[in-house]
């Protein structure tokens, strides 16, 4: 079987602007991530950064992308429109999609959530325990029932999203609050799922449980089916194709073949 292929973008900014992150993640964090995800046999992962023509994100690329995973908190802004359209498209017509942390705010998750993405946060290194609150979710094979972070930045609840497909790990955090950390959703063809933990000041993304959770989402959220065609098209159906055979009657606003408005 082929590899399951995965891009793993990187905003890339806090590893050149910000000596401790460059000290933790000396090749970036979309690097960590991506080395990972390549210790699996069956995922085979390459990065693309926000500096890069395009993001890194051609048409070209994306259409042989299987599963892209998102890193972003700084220049969520410096995202291109056209980009996130493109990167949309291609999660209805069936790619996998993993948001990872400060990634709720990303363009692409605003977009496909509809909704504010908004929470609480604290900046405090405290620790953080997640619960897998679905033990036979193929994103938590081979973890224990909790496991813990020893430094993580805070998000709370109320967690601004639409009511997920699955949640499977809660956190609780050191200063007491709870969060839905690990939820899974379906945006037309495409598996979609956030997990919270990966804070750029902390080693999060070296930790072996948040590791085992990087791969497993890959592979969770892979759709092996061909890719839809012309996933946004909105055809107008002449009536000499309708299943069943129909007289036209009555006013019409639009003329034979001609396209909706959109």
């Amino acid at each position: 079987t082929m590899a399951i292929e995965t891009i793993v973008w990187g905003e890339n900014v806090h590893e050149q602007t910000n000596g401790t992150v460059r000290a933790i993640y000396p090749k970036g964090m979309h690097a960590a991530i991506a080395d990972a995800l390549n210790q699996d046999k069956g995922i085979h992962a390459t990065t693309a950064t926000l500096q890069e023509p395009e993001h890194g994100l051609p048409q070209v690329r994306l259409d042989k992308c299987d599963v892209l995973v998102w890193w972003g908190h700084q220049a969520h802004g410096e995202v291109s429109d056209e980009i996130v359209e493109r990167v949309a498209e291609r999660v209805w017509a069936g790619m996998g999609l993993i948001v990872l942390h400060s990634g709720h705010f990303a363009k692409i998750f605003k977009r496909l959530m509809g909704t504010p993405c908004n929470l609480t946060w604290r900046e405090a290194g405290e620790r953080e325990r997640l619960w897998v609150t679905s033990r036979n979710h193929p994103i938590a094979a081979g973890l224990p029932d909790h496991f813990e972070l020893e430094n993580e930045e805070m998000y709370g609840e109320p967690f601004g999203i639409p009511e997920p497909l699955e949640t499977v790990f809660i956190s609780w955090f050191q200063g007491g609050e709870v969060f839905r950390s690990g939820v899974t959703y379906k945006r037309g063809a495409g598996n979609v799922f956030y997990f919270r933990p990966g804070h750029e000041t902390y080693p999060t993304y070296h930790d072996a449980n948040v590791r085992t959770v990087l791969r497993n989402s890959v592979k969770w959220a892979y759709n092996p089916l061909a890719a839809i065609p012309n996933v946004t098209d909105a055809p107008n159906v002449p009536v000499d194709k309708a299943p069943e055979k129909i007289t036209e009657r009555g006013p019409k606003l639009h003329a034979a073949g001609e396209a909706g408005y959109r």
